[in-house]
Order: C-alpha cells, then sequence, then structure tokens
C-alpha cells in the first residue's frame, strides 16, 4: 500500500489514458468489514486510548511530507477545500458496493468533510480504478508512464496506490486510486481504506508510528480510533490548505480538543 503526491502538470494528461483500458469479472464474496474474522480480531484488541502528543506526533508525520512524490513542495498541509464525491470505475458489483461502505463509514466518522460517492466520472474528485493484480503495473504505466511506473515498483512494489494533485494554494485537486480487486476482502478492504484516506492528504507514510494504517507495517481493514484523529484533525476547518508546521502547532490545542469529544462521541468511548 503506497501513495503519491502528483503535482507535475503532465500527470493529468497520462492518468486521462487510462480510462480506455477494460476489466474482466472475478468472482468475490461481499464480506463487511465486520464479518471478516481478520479484522474483528484487530477491533478486539485496538488501543483506543492516547495521549495528546501521541495523537499530534503521528498527525504531523502524516499530514506533512510524501512517501513518494514527483513534484512540488511538501512542507505544507494538504486537504480538499469542498466536497468530495468518489466514483469506482469497474465491472464488480461487489467491490463497487464494498467501497461504497468504506466512503459511507469515512463520512460517518470525519466531522467536517462531506464524502459520498457520486455515479459519473465527470462529477468525481476521487476516481477509484478497480483493477485484477495482474493488471496493476500495466495500470501503473497508463498512469505514469513505463519509467515511472518502473521507479514506483522498485521503491514502493505496491499492492494498491493513491495520488493527488494540488494547486498552488496546496488544495487537492483530484486524487486517483488504485485498488486491485481479486486478493481477498481483508487486502481489498485494508487497501480501500488506506488509500481513499490518503488521497484525501495524510500521505505520508511513517513506520515510527505504531498506531496508524499509514505504516507499511500495519495492517487494519477498518477506520480504526487513531487514524479518525488525524483525519478529524486534517479537516477541521481551522487546519487550512497551505499551513506550514508551526502554524498548526499553534492552533491544535484547541483543535484536539474538539475532535476528542468528536471522535469519543462516535466511537461511544469511555475514556
Amino acid at each position: 500500500m503506497s501513495a503519491l503526491n502528483l503535482t507535475a502538470p503532465a500527470v493529468r494528461a497520462a492518468l486521462l489514458a487510462l480510462a480506455a483500458l477494460t476489466l474482466v469479472p472475478d468472482t468475490a464474496t461481499t464480506a463487511r468489514a465486520g464479518e471478516l474474522p481478520a479484522i474483528a480480531s484487530r477491533q478486539r484488541s485496538e488501543k483506543k486510548s492516547f495521549t495528546d502528543g501521541e495523537i499530534v506526533d503521528g498527525f504531523l508525520k502524516t499530514a506533512f511530507g510524501a512517501e513518494y512524490h514527483l513534484a512540488g513542495r511538501v512542507d505544507r498541509i494538504r486537504k480538499f477545500d469542498g466536497p468530495v464525491r468518489v466514483y469506482a470505475e469497474s465491472d464488480r458489483a461487489d467491490r463497487k458496493m464494498q467501497l461504497a461502505r468504506v466512503v459511507t463509514d469515512i463520512a460517518a466518522r470525519v466531522q467536517h468533510l462531506d464524502i459520498a460517492m457520486t455515479d459519473t466520472n465527470e462529477a468525481a474528485n476521487v476516481r477509484v480504478k478497480l483493477v485484477r493484480d495482474r493488471d496493476l503495473y500495466r495500470t501503473l504505466t497508463s498512469f505514469y508512464g513505463a519509467e515511472k511506473a518502473r521507479e514506483i515498483r522498485t521503491s514502493l512494489d505496491p499492492q494498491c496506490l493513491s495520488g493527488f494533485r494540488k494547486n498552488d494554494n496546496f488544495e487537492i485537486e483530484h486524487s486517483d486510486v488504485i485498488l486491485t480487486v481479486d486478493n481477498g476482502d481483508f487486502v481489498f478492504l485494508d487497501c480501500a481504506y488506506e488509500e481513499l484516506l490518503q488521497s484525501l492528504g495524510p500521505i505520508n507514510d511513517t513506520a515510527s508510528v505504531p498506531w496508524t494504517m499509514f505504516n507499511d507495517n500495519v495492517s487494519m481493514g477498518y477506520f480504526d480510533v487513531y487514524d479518525q484523529y488525524i483525519l478529524n484533525l486534517l479537516y477541521d476547518p481551522r487546519i487550512k490548505p497551505g499551513m506550514t508546521v508551526q502554524e498548526v502547532k499553534a492552533v491544535l490545542p484547541q483543535v484536539l480538543a474538539d475532535v476528542r469529544t468528536w471522535v469519543k462521541r462516535v466511537n461511544d468511548l469511555k475514556e
């Protein structure tokens, strides 16, 4: 699972070429996240109580920087500054249904984020391309060209991928997500949550925070409490696109207090 920070103008033309690809249907179950034993066991043992320092540390490490970027600065807050509409490009009705459930779950758990599915590519600012595993690197080549695809494969060796384009004000204008459909329900849901969430802004993976799905050594398969803190901090209106680390730190104490109240309520936390 990997993420890209896409800012080069040439990328836009490369992304449009992907629409010509077609998919062949495959057979898979339509399990909900809570029905999968691998996810249920993680939910039972999930850490849900964090200090302010633990939350702030993970937020700063994921909201700034980028695991792999093609161009542009990565030292500012990047986020959508308006409604987010997600379009799924696939002929797999089961995976599209699972993706829609993921989007609905994210919408319910991030207070100031307006995110929903859309039926048309033209109305979307997040496009999710669902591909078979054997077609992943062909798809990467269609997105980024042969040279960049080789670099991505060598550097990240991804099972799934996300990236976004931002404008000069560090507002995300468009995100693209690539998910594989035939590696099982757990992998699909794990990828769907991580890549969709990273496509919203926190695109920097970190190995130093053990509770976040934005750690390549961590697989969740659902929207865990720690990452709800990160996304709710990012989409609080007081955290604005283009902010520096110091500007963010100046408002974080007040924002975090309000985010704690929200996350506690939506998850029925007892702390």
